[in-house]
């Protein structure tokens, strides 16, 4: 009997989202999650990947799936106006080369498209780190200037939940290379602790209004 290839499995949204490399792990992270969106993928290399792209580019479809992609739309401002968007507040967004890997996370004002903070890149860092950071550095840089009643938009449901938590609840493993981002995480549960959130904090609908402003634009 043909011994069975191995299967490596991506959750996007679970207990704990990430890249597993056996069913057993996959299914800690979905079970009892409602909603859960995981797929499983013939390599590593390509779990990883696939970890690293929005959900909508893979969910639902099968492995072997040649459904062309939806392509995701391109708004004007005044399109996105008229949609409902908030084009006073501050979109977020982060991105990573890996899981981990270099990570960077930004805030861009979105009608003026002038970008208001960028750090990074960091070393062994994740996408979801990346979301939650920026959301807490946007809140802490609109409470310092008094705007306590601005929008902020994420597209990382992942990254508003753990704000909304007051803790960063990633499983990465501090390394020596990583050791400032930590510290970073470790600064940014300490300003949620001490500080109220008082700006609304919003999911940022791409399939209705395309890419984040925010967006790196490596998809």
């Amino acid at each position: 009997m043909a011994k069975k290839k191995p299967k490596f499995y991506v959750v996007w949204e679970g207990n704990t989202p990430g890249v597993y490399q056996s069913w057993s792990e996959c299914q800690k992270q979905i079970a009892g999650f409602s909603g859960a969106k995981f797929k499983s993928f013939p390599s590593l290399a390509a779990a990883e990947k696939a970890y690293t792209e929005s959900v909508d580019d893979h969910w639902g479809k099968s492995d072997g799936s040649k459904t062309a992609k939806t392509k995701t739309p391109k708004r004007t401002l005044e399109e996105l106006r008229e949609m409902g968007v908030d084009l006073t507040a501050l979109a977020v967004d982060a991105a990573c080369k890996g899981n981990p890997g270099p990570l960077e996370y930004q805030g861009v004002e979105i009608e003026s498209n002038v970008c208001l903070f960028h750090q990074g890149p960091f070393p062994d860092g994740t996408v979801n780190i990346g979301e939650f950071l920026a959301i807490v550095h946007a809140l802490a840089l609109l409470k310092h200037g008094g705007h306590t009643d601005r929008v902020i938009y994420s597209d990382s449901r992942i990254g508003m939940s753990w704000v909304k938590g007051g803790k960063c609840k990633t499983k990465l493993t501090q390394t020596v290379a990583n050791k400032q981002l930590f510290q970073l995480i470790k600064r940014a549960e300490k300003w949620l602790k001490e500080n109220p959130v008082e700006n609304p904090i919003l999911k940022w609908e791409t399939k209705l209004w395309g890419e984040i402003p925010a967006d790196f634009g490596r998809k």
